[in-house]
């Protein structure tokens, strides 16, 4: 019975440790800054594309946007409402610091007429496309 036991343990025993070592990896991942780049949507109409990201905790002092070619870039900074030293913590999700994000757009736009709101922790940019992206009617004539 012990030579059993020893023998159905011992599979138990390797996956006991590797998940040590997992946890072990996921731990010194989750200990290191996270990036604070917000979750983003891209929404494409005919004659027009709007973005939404999510920016909660960010002002508009903190909020740069800018758009080139086929490509809008959001930065800012999320700063902390308060300063708590780490060990105060019991949990930490909320993502805090700077942070860049650069969307690659499905079209061209035209940069010079750009709108953007920002309410209630949601900035919604609105983009047309550039005029040789816009679909054109094409008049058929008879013969």
């Amino acid at each position: 019975m012990a030579y059993r036991w020893g023998f159905v343990d011992h599979p138990w025993r390797e996956l006991r440790q590797l998940q040590r070592e997992m946890n072990t990896i996921f731990e010194s991942v989750f200990e290191r800054p996270l990036e604070a780049a917000p979750a983003c949507n891209v929404y494409a109409g005919d004659t027009d594309l709007l973005v939404t990201c999510e920016l909660p905790g960010v002002t508009l002092d903190d909020l740069d946007i800018s758009v080139m070619g086929d490509t809008l870039t959001v930065k800012g900074e999320r700063k902390p409402a308060e300063e708590v030293q780490r060990e105060a913590y019991h949990r930490r999700e909320r993502r805090m610091g700077a942070f860049s994000r650069s969307i690659q757009l499905p079209n061209r736009v035209d940069a010079e007429n750009v709108e953007a709101q920002y309410e209630d922790g949601v900035l919604t940019v609105h983009l047309n496309k550039a005029a040789d992206e816009k679909p054109r009617k094409i008049t058929v004539k008879s013969a």
